[in-house]
């Protein structure tokens, strides 16, 4: 990927006056996150968005929006494309020339406002730091717009740092575990959306957590203590040593006293 930003803006309002027509297209890419209700037209199509809706013109695509109520406000990126650009867009599902209603604006727009600084910044590396940014941005759309029910940026703050400090203690402390049904409740989420939801920001579903966190206690410990492999099983969590020797070669693909003796030979 390798578009370029020709102008930014971020955040600007307007009157009920205000109205953007181009009826030979915007001349370049321009991406525009409506804030507030917007009647677009694209092709004589005429659309009544609602907050927050985005579109993806493309550059000669006759175009006009206007506020439809108390005034109207913006975000919005004229972008120069090259060769593999459009592609790399369409591959990630975005489309052109269509309003999208995504519904909550926080995090895209904050990436927003930090290419609108970098942009007009001229400090070193802007370019750089724009291609970049412009990159996540584009992966972050996707995602809006492909996954399913998204944590508002407000609702992820709340969930974040006690999501965080329960995957450390996942991985660090598993013996100590909750079942997912008490970590569901200690969060006040149900079990499927707690787990939704830890998957979606972690990228690891909190089973495959709970046994990685064990496995690699287990680990530790047969490589660098003497404890019978019943005390390491409870060590990691499990309640009987034969749940832990049958879990243990599943993943590691031999039983705890093998690992511990090819540990020790080495």
């Amino acid at each position: 990927m390798s578009m370029n930003i020709c102008s930014i803006g971020f955040n600007y309002s307007h009157d009920n006056s205000f109205v953007m027509d181009r009826p030979m297209g915007p001349g370049t890419y321009l991406l525009l996150l409506m804030k507030t209700t917007a009647r677009v037209t694209i092709n004589n199509d005429i659309h009544n968005t609602e907050p927050v809706t985005f579109v993806f013109f493309s550059p000669t695509t006759p175009c006009r929006y206007t506020g439809r109520g108390q005034g109207y406000t913006d975000d919005w990126i004229y972008l120069e494309f090259h060769e593999g650009d459009r592609d790399f867009v369409l591959s990630l599902d975005i489309p052109f020339d269509t309003p999208v209603y995504i519904g909550e604006s926080e995090e895209l727009s904050e990436i927003i406002h930090i290419l609108a600084y970098e942009h007009y910044s001229g400090q070193e590396h802007r370019e750089r730091i724009e291609e970049d940014y412009l990159r996540i941005f584009m992966y972050k759309l996707s995602r809006f717009i492909h996954g399913g029910s998204i944590l508002s940026t407000h609702e992820y703050t709340e969930k974040n740092h006690r999501m965080t400090q329960l995957r450390s203690e996942l991985i660090n402390t598993p013996d100590r575990v909750m079942n997912v049904d008490e970590m569901a409740a200690s969060l006040n989420m149900s079990r499927s959306s707690f787990q939704h939801t830890y998957k979606r920001m972690f990228g690891s579903s909190v089973i495959k957590d709970v046994t990685a966190g064990r496995m690699e206690r287990a680990k530790r410990l047969l490589s660098s203590t003497n404890l019978t492999v019943a005390e390491i099983a409870a060590h990691c969590g499990y309640s009987s040593d034969f749940v832990f020797i049958r879990r243990f070669k599943a993943v590691c693909g031999q039983t705890p006293t093998e690992y511990r003796r090819c540990i020790g030979s080495k």
